[in-house]
């Protein structure tokens, strides 16, 4: 029987893992725990990962490039800037409600790293915060604006936003609720802007 290769066999045991986390929290992802959930022996986890820490480590790298290829903006060309703010979190709305697992993963893991791994949850925000850096430049190049804060704030409040949103609609599951907060954070980001060419591409 030709062996799994080794990288199928690590994106198998980090889906596994999302999955334990989000059903039973992260008090329950043993790695036994995980290797059961992924029809895994302890020996094929070990072939995979050195430790659990390692897997927590690649599940976050996984789950923040889904999150930053849903908030990409796409054909940024002639939208105005609360166009573009909107479209963003109606794609991050998108990616929570299509697998809530991910995002109530990344709360579980976040208390985890705050607990057990300061540096480690430091770093999952840092890499939050270049995400939505990465696609404000981008808006702001494409829209020409200027913002009244500094870029790096305009990030963070973005963040923040997002995590209010992720939070109150796992909670509630009130999809209305939660496109009428979208066109709302973006009308509120969009009045950091100083010049907004309504319908130009800069």
């Amino acid at each position: 029987m030709p062996r799994t290769p080794v990288e199928v066999r690590r994106s198998e045991l980090v889906a596994a893992a999302l999955r334990v986390i989000a059903a039973r929290g992260i008090h329950a992802a043993s790695t036994r725990a995980i290797v059961a959930e992924a029809g895994m022996s302890l020996a094929s986890f070990h072939y995979a990962f050195e430790s659990r820490d390692e897997l927590i480590d690649r599940l976050i790298i996984d789950v923040l490039a889904r999150e930053e290829k849903a908030i990409a903006p796409a054909q940024p060309e002639g939208k105005s800037l609360v166009e573009l703010l909107t479209a963003a979190l109606r794609g991050y709305a998108e990616h929570l409600r299509a697998d809530p697992a991910h995002e109530q993963a990344m709360l579980e893991l976040t208390q985890y790293a705050l607990r057990t791994r300061p540096a480690l949850a430091q770093e999952l925000y840092d890499q939050y915060i270049r995400i939505v850096l990465s696609s404000l430049t981008l808006v702001t190049e494409r829209t020409g604006i200027r913002w009244s804060v500094p870029l790096p704030t305009v990030a963070r409040l973005l963040l923040v936003l997002s995590d209010g949103l992720t939070l109150n609609w796992l909670v509630t599951r009130d999809d209305a609720a939660l496109d009428a907060a979208v066109v709302a954070a973006a009308d509120a980001v969009a009045a950091l802007a100083e010049r907004d060419p309504e319908g130009s591409g800069g």
